[in-house]
């Protein structure tokens, strides 16, 4: 059984699911060797089209990437609304993760997004807007729910968790992230739905009907069984 790899067959077409950590090296090489191995028509990747010219630029300038100071939260608190505020932390924390373990946040995505190149594939950004959707979330969210998600971030940023490789990759393991989801459930019904169940559904719909035969997709291993399921049941 491959690590965290789905392979579906519907049709004419042959699809290949990789469900990745968006700070992991085993994720960044798995992405890498199935797209050279397989040499598909299409890799569809969990972006959409502002964050993979994010990640694009930030691929540029690795350099300065590592080279940045932290934040300052003082600052950032006082300057910013809430929605911008927690935003600005998810990304502080991705950022201090992947520096700990020398990586760029979002790796494998560049990765894939380099293999489709140098494969001759053609690259579909198969994600629906996520400003869009974390807009829509915030709005959905009560103000008591919203209080509660910007602590407990704030809380896991100020605890300057730092996580191994170990750690990042037992994050895929079938139980762990069954484990993950039901948390997320039982906290923000909401939350989940529109961050992952709908974007299960968008992400689905693009990879099943990518152009080509064979087609790989790279997606976060939070959607992995959600988007099987959908192909499945469609």
């Amino acid at each position: 059984m491959e690590e965290c790899i789905a392979r579906l067959n519907l049709n004419d077409k042959q699809l290949i699911l990789i469900g990745t950590i968006h700070m992991s090296k085993r994720s960044v090489e798995q992405v890498k060797a199935i797209i050279e191995t397989e040499c598909p028509d299409t890799v569809c990747v969990e972006l959409d089209h502002l964050r993979y010219l994010a990640l694009i630029e930030m691929d540029c300038k690795e350099s300065a990437f590592f080279a940045d100071d932290d934040f300052d939260l003082q600052a950032d608190i006082a300057c910013k609304s809430s929605f911008l505020l927690l935003n600005t932390l998810i990304a502080i924390m991705q950022k201090r993760i992947a520096r700990n373990l020398n990586l760029l946040p979002g790796q494998e995505l560049i990765q894939a997004i380099n293999s489709a190149r140098a494969s001759g594939a053609r690259l579909v950004l198969a994600d629906c807007n996520i400003q869009t959707t974390f807009r829509q979330i915030w709005a959905s969210l009560s103000s008591m729910e919203k209080s509660k998600l910007l602590a407990q971030t704030l809380n896991l940023l100020l605890a300057k968790t730092t996580l191994s490789e170990t750690e990042i990759e037992t994050m895929k393991s079938p139980d762990n992230l069954m484990m993950f989801l039901n948390k997320f459930t039982e906290e923000f019904p909401e939350l989940k739905r529109m961050l992952i169940d709908e974007r299960d559904y968008v992400l689905a719909q693009n990879i099943k009907t990518a152009p080509g035969k064979k087609v790989v997709g790279v997606v976060g291993a939070a959607h992995l069984p959600g988007i099987v399921k959908c192909l499945l049941e469609d």
